[in-house]
């Protein structure tokens, strides 16, 4: 995150945010799913393997449509190198918009599917030589960056690169209680809302690369 610019770092925390709101809301929705949290749909799909097979389908069907929308956002973020930004993030808006349109019209596995793909196309938003440099969808690498920066503040030695993920994880934090709140309170508003945010990160990255340009 310290390598990155304050208006890089304002969408990577805006993602987050977005990622956080989607999940809760496959969450609830799916009953203890995740659009996002692969390693909680692995474990989930472990589990169903194991005591109800026939309920297997569908965390398995999100994690591929997590895999192929990283793959298909490594794939524009090497492409279109310099502007994959803006491209990434259109596509993401496009997936959310027509997850919301599947969430109004009940089709819930069909909001899974799409909302995953997407989040997994966000993962490339910020990717170098082919890696992800920020993960702004899972965030046990940012608890442990934090946890590694607290240490080597109190032992005295603190380390720049170690800032800004705790900023990161409260981020999705954030994002998940809203999620869910508005899920509870207001669903038609809940699945549309993740179409507006990821529209308005589309503009701040077309922004970015626009004054980088």
């Amino acid at each position: 995150m310290h390598r990155y610019d304050p208006g890089r770092q304002r969408l990577a925390l805006g993602l987050a945010f977005l990622a956080g709101q989607v999940d809760a809301t496959g969450f609830v929705v799916a009953g203890g799913y995740f659009t996002s949290f692969m390693s909680g749909n692995t474990t989930r799909l472990g589990v169903d393997l194991a005591t109800a097979p026939e309920l297997a389908l569908l965390p398995l069907t999100i994690i591929a449509c997590f895999v192929g929308g990283v793959t298909l956002g490594a794939m524009i973020a090497v492409r279109y190198a310099g502007r994959h930004k803006r491209i990434l993030l259109g596509v993401v808006t496009l997936l959310l918009g027509a997850a919301g349109l599947a969430l109004h019209l009940s089709r819930d596995i069909l909001f899974m599917a799409l909302a995953a793909a997407a989040m997994g196309i966000s993962n490339n938003v910020f990717s170098r030589d082919g890696e992800v440099t920020v993960g702004v969808t899972y965030m046990t690498g940012a608890l442990v960056r934090s946890g590694q920066g607290l240490a080597a503040w109190l032992l005295g030695r603190p380390n720049i690169a170690m800032r800004g993920y705790a900023s990161l994880w409260l981020a999705l934090a954030l994002g998940a209680v809203g999620g869910a709140m508005l899920h509870a309170r207001a669903p038609d508003i809940a699945a549309s809302l993740p179409f507006a945010l990821a529209g308005m990160l589309f503009l701040c990255a077309l922004r970015i690369e626009g004054r980088a340009a």
